[in-house]
């Protein structure tokens, strides 16, 4: 979890729906690198783009053996019968975090939960154009249909039953990828001699041989997942292992005709792990693989010992279309819609509250502090609005997230620890004692630690609620999340704008640099203003 404490007022957030019978939590990470001090580390025609570590954390997670991209998630199931969907946080176009772990277990067709290893052990799954997830397991070789990954299975997909005949119980599917109009499947052994890949179109399945690339294959690659795009074009995530020397890992394009190409091999002293797992991102022209590997439930977290795994989650951009080495990732602002324009809801409208105007260069803020939900964090900035000490001050940073809706993040602004501005810190209050929340308009105050902010505060664009408390964290700054204590009433129109300036990408330092605004945006004075009439009863 140091990330977090390091990213200080870095705000990550979230907001997703609930599926049924799930478990959710902010899990522990610590952010790792493919090489130490090369944050853009190439590999053949592979960019590193950020990583963390995952630790079992209370849920035990583990076992990670399959991984898909939807909808801004990365799906996965897991050796002992469950599925996850993990929310990658992207900063700059780097991972930096995960910050939310939603899992369950997987059903058999009667609703039951799968028992034990042999059941339950499930290796890859894809999701298929009408929205379907198939689910690979080995053991007992087969394939699942299911609806929904929180719903009992519908039936099977037999199509490549001849290529696991005759499987070792350990040695089944591992690769298991949808495209348009096809499915490529792939089992755990390379051998000329018989076929370890098979496409399944309507016409029927086409075996054919995919061979471990040289500088793995003498390591004994075998292919252990894979994503494809529409068109049949799929990258192969081959992974080996020996005890001499560690992990190896492969990646592979292989053509919709089968012809394959090596697009990076990944091997000591890089930092690896049991690779069985891959996604493909598409965005803007670009393309990004995820992979995440299997501790095989004997995780190093807390217990370094011989033999001991981790969870490994690492971004990689195909070269071809990324920015040019060096090169700041800008996330480009999004316009403004209808929808970010609608104010912010209090969720305690009968509250007592006082309301403020920002007179800013590009038009008025007006917000409703929470005065009596939060009377310590809104006292304080009251003063600083009674003293004039933000009138000069300005908006200055941009957090654009790379994901719907857009725009999406937050927009910050303040005194910047100007020492004739700022006033002592003060005592923390915590979303799960105020009873507020980071939803669209909130404004949050920035800080450091608890207990450390003073004036400095963020407007929240679209809900960004993975900065609540969270009770049960076991790290301080998410344990207590940070402070809500008033909502945009009008004008975030006003803040949409500002948050749509233009960036200067070399302004800034560590995680905000990128983030800046070229040209910071003044805010001419705050003054508290006439509060309005009480809800009629």
């Amino acid at each position: 979890m140091t990330i977090r404490a390091a990213l200080t007022v870095l705000f990550l957030a979230l907001a997703a729906p609930l599926l049924a019978q799930t478990e959710e939590f902010l899990p522990l990470t610590e952010s790792v690198e493919l090489a130490g001090g090369e944050p853009d580390r190439e590999t053949g025609e592979l960019i590193f783009r950020g990583g963390v570590a995952i630790a079992p954390d209370k849920a035990g997670i583990g076992g990670i053996s399959g991984l898909a991209w939807h909808e801004g998630a990365l799906y996965a199931v897991s050796d002992d019968g469950r599925w996850l969907v993990l929310t990658p946080e992207n900063v700059q176009g780097r991972l930096v975090d995960v910050s939310l772990v939603r899992l369950g277990p997987l059903l058999d067709e009667r609703g039951r939960k799968l028992g034990g290893k042999q059941r339950g052990d499930a290796e890859s799954l894809t999701r298929l154009a009408s929205g379907e997830w198939l689910v690979a397991f080995e053991q007992e070789h087969r394939i699942w249909r299911y609806p929904a990954l929180d719903g009992a299975s519908s039936g099977s997909e037999d199509g490549a039953a001849a290529l696991i005949a005759g499987a070792e119980a350990n040695h089944g599917i591992e690769t298991l990828a949808a495209y348009d109009g096809g499915l490529l499947v792939c089992g755990e052994w390379v051998d000329a001699a018989r076929p370890n890949c098979t496409r399944i179109t309507a016409t029927g399945a086409a075996p054919f041989h995919l061979p471990a690339p040289e500088g793995i294959a003498e390591a004994g690659g075998v292919p252990t997942d894979a994503a494809c795009k529409a068109d049949g074009t799929c990258f192969v995530l081959l992974r080996s292992y020996r005890p001499d020397e560690g992990n190896r890992a492969a990646i592979v394009e292989v053509a919709a005709d089968n012809t394959a190409k090596t697009l990076a091999v990944l091997a000591p002293p890089l930092t690896l792990d049991n690779f069985e797992g891959l996604a493909l991102r598409e965005e803007a022209g670009r393309q990004f693989l995820y992979l995440v590997s299997d501790d095989n439930f004997r995780n190093c977290d807390g217990n370094e010992r011989p033999g001991c795994q981790r969870t490994l989650l690492m971004k990689f951009e195909i070269a071809g279309t990324a920015p040019p080495p060096g090169a700041p990732q800008v996330v480009a602002a999004a316009p403004a819609t209808k929808s970010t324009a609608r104010p912010g809801t209090r969720p305690f409208p009968e509250a007592a509250s006082v309301r403020v105007v920002l007179d800013t260069e590009m038009g008025a803020i007006t917000i409703a502090l929470e005065t009596e939900r939060a009377p310590v964090t809104a006292a304080n900035f009251l003063r600083y609005v009674d003293e004039k000490r933000f009138d000069g001050t300005v908006f200055y940073r941009a957090m654009r997230l790379d994901r719907e809706p857009r725009p999406n993040g937050l927009l910050q602004g303040g005194t910047q620890f100007d020492p004739k501005r700022i006033l002592p810190p003060i005592v923390h209050e915590p979303t799960s004692l105020t009873g507020l929340s980071h939803t669209h308009g909130a404004l949050s105050m920035a800080m450091g630690e608890p207990g450390s902010a003073n004036g400095d505060f963020s407007i929240m664009i679209e809900d960004q609620t993975g900065l609540n408390a969270d009770p049960a964290a076991t790290d301080p700054v998410w344990r207590n999340g940070y402070a809500v204590f008033g909502y945009v009433v009008e004008g975030m129109d006003v803040v949409a704008a500002i948050h749509a300036s233009e960036i200067d990408p070399a302004k800034g330092e560590g995680w905000m640099k990128g983030e800046m605004l070229a040209k910071p945006v003044r805010i001419i004075s705050a003054r508290r203003a006439p509060s309005p009439p009480p809800p009629a009863p």
